[in-house]
């Protein structure tokens, strides 16, 4: 099967990459730095010509409002045509849980968008949704950190490692299109407070981690069920104590 990766120096596809090319695929790995731009449009048919799975896995430059939306909906405009063009026989675009729930986040308003472009666009697709990464707790820990305490929101985050969500990608891309959406997540779903107490005793920190109502999620409200994976999920087999004892 002939695969265009794009995005494929990312974290999530440059694994990618490797892991359909060790399954006997033929890979086109497409990024800025091989000459592909998702916005101009650049390296697109050639990237794209012969192939019969496109994953897009590119991610914005900026996670400002403004500039994300721009980002995200020109890229769509601009890969869902050439893949039409190609004759493109399934696109999958890697997405995240929650982001149809929470609009008051200019990131996930945005991925939303591009999950809409691409339901829209008249090829077979797959959405897959993704909890958050592994790879990022500390920073969203960092992100609740102030004045020596980490105040984080009453509500739960299900980690998932990356090396997880690039298996599922790949497993998905060689699959029938579900002309749908696949939600994925860690194994255990977490408050933001044992999340922060995992981070602090990784790093041998000992600060305060306070529930705070009025904390938000990169500026955004959530609960409970806001960032976590429903009935019908898949849940892959790292977790976040695994992941740190290996990192």
């Amino acid at each position: 099967m002939r695969i265009t990766v794009i995005g494929a120096s990312g974290q999530i596809g440059s694994r990618v990459v490797g892991l359909l090319r060790r399954a006997g695929h033929e890979v086109v790995g497409a990024a800025l730095s091989t000459g592909v731009d998702v916005r101009s449009g650049a390296g697109l048919p050639e990237a794209m010509d012969g192939a019969d799975v496109v994953v897009d896995v590119v991610n914005s430059p900026s996670f400002e409002d403004g500039p994300v939306m721009e980002f995200f909906t020109v890229a769509a405009h601009r890969l869902l045509g050439a893949a039409r063009a190609a004759g493109v026989g399934h696109y999958l675009v890697l997405s995240i849980v929650g982001c149809d729930r929470l609009p008051d986040s200019g990131y996930l308003r945005a991925k939303a968008a591009q999950e809409r472009a691409v339901a829209a666009a008249g090829i077979p697709y797959t959405i897959v949704r993704a909890t958050q990464f592994d790879e990022f707790a500390a920073a969203i820990v960092d992100s609740l950190t102030h004045d020596g305490q980490v105040r984080v929101p009453d509500g739960r985050i299900q980690p998932i490692a990356a090396d997880d969500v690039a298996a599922e990608v790949a497993r998905s891309a060689v699959a029938a299109p579900r002309n749908g959406v696949r939600d994925i997540g860690g194994p255990e779903k977490m408050s933001f407070a044992e999340l922060a107490r995992t981070v602090l005793a990784d790093r041998g920190r000992e600060l305060p981690v306070v529930i705070d109502p009025r904390a938000t999620y990169f500026g955004t409200v959530v609960d409970a069920d806001s960032l976590v994976t429903g009935e019908g999920a898949t849940l892959a087999p790292t977790t976040p104590a695994d992941w740190f004892a290996q990192h």
